[in-house]
């Protein structure tokens, strides 16, 4: 029996995640998605660089959260699963530590499915649900079952929220300002003491190519919105954001020279990672 079998996987259709393991070097992608992100290599040579700056990002923050002791984490878009995963390098630190992978892509669902499996002393939990609709989401039984939302939480957003662009929809009925809704939902839900662990596409850093890739992604189907500095601050208000800050992605507190080996410019994004109160 095929992993796939049963799953629409619409391979005629570039998908974010199949790109974005794409970049990464993975096998987990179809013509579509090459295609697709050939495109976005042609434009922007360093999309590859700029998605392991991502993945570091995701290693170094998920780590500096295990070690201050946090032991729930929430990963929101999830994405293709890329050893080592959040929940290896949380259950690294912590064996006990609990883990939710969310994402709404069916083919990271079988892979979920099939490799996220955790340390025994801990819990390692998928849930199927759209960022977009975050009161379904944190109500989701599995979610419920596998991290205590009384007790702080580190929610991961990394790489995701540019999906989410501004508009209608938004879950207070603004419309405006979508994706900064979404995240004041999610934020509202959670505990004193829990993390916001966010990065981000900006078109600060090099504008004319940004604005060519995000046209990529709107011509394959997957509506793409960088943002700026002042944007990505609005994420994180009201929460006490950690040294250093929100700085480009390979600012945030490297731990070894292929941390900064790229540039700011080849990683066009932000991070940042805040506590509540």
């Amino acid at each position: 029996m095929s992993l796939y079998d049963g799953v629409d996987l619409r391979l005629n259709v570039p998908h974010s995640a199949r790109m974005y393991d794409y970049f990464l070097g993975g096998f987990t992608n179809f013509a579509a998605d090459r295609e697709a992100a050939g495109r976005a290599l042609a434009v922007l040579p360093w999309v590859r660089s700029a998605a392991r700056a991502n993945r570091a990002f995701v290693h170094r923050s998920t780590r500096v959260l295990a070690e201050a002791g946090l032991d729930q984490f929430l990963d929101i878009g999830t994405g293709i699963p890329t050893s080592p995963n959040l929940h290896e390098i949380a259950q690294a630190v912590n064996p006990r530590a609990r883990i939710v992978y969310v994402d709404n892509d069916p083919i990271v669902l079988s892979h979920a499915q099939a490799l996220l499996t955790g340390a025994r002393e801990g819990r390692t939990a998928y849930v199927e649900a759209d960022l977009a609709d975050p009161a379904a989401l944190l109500a989701a039984p599995s979610l419920r079952d596998a991290i205590d939302l009384a007790r702080p939480v580190a929610l991961s957003l990394n790489a995701v929220l540019h999906f989410i662009p501004d508009g209608p929809g938004a879950p207070d009925g603004s419309g405006a300002r979508r994706a900064h809704a979404i995240v004041d939902h999610l934020k509202a839900a959670l505990a004193p003491g829990s993390a916001l662990v966010i990065s981000h596409l900006t078109a600060d850093l090099a504008p004319e190519e940004i604005a060519r890739v995000t046209g990529i992604y709107h011509s394959a189907g997957t509506p793409l919105q960088a943002r700026t500095h002042q944007e990505l601050a609005g994420f994180l208000a009201g929460w006490t954001v950690l040294a250093p800050g929100l700085v480009p992605v390979p600012r945030w507190r490297p731990a070894d020279p292929d941390d900064i080996a790229v540039t700011d410019v080849e990683a066009s994004g932000y991070a940042a990672v805040a506590v509540k109160p």
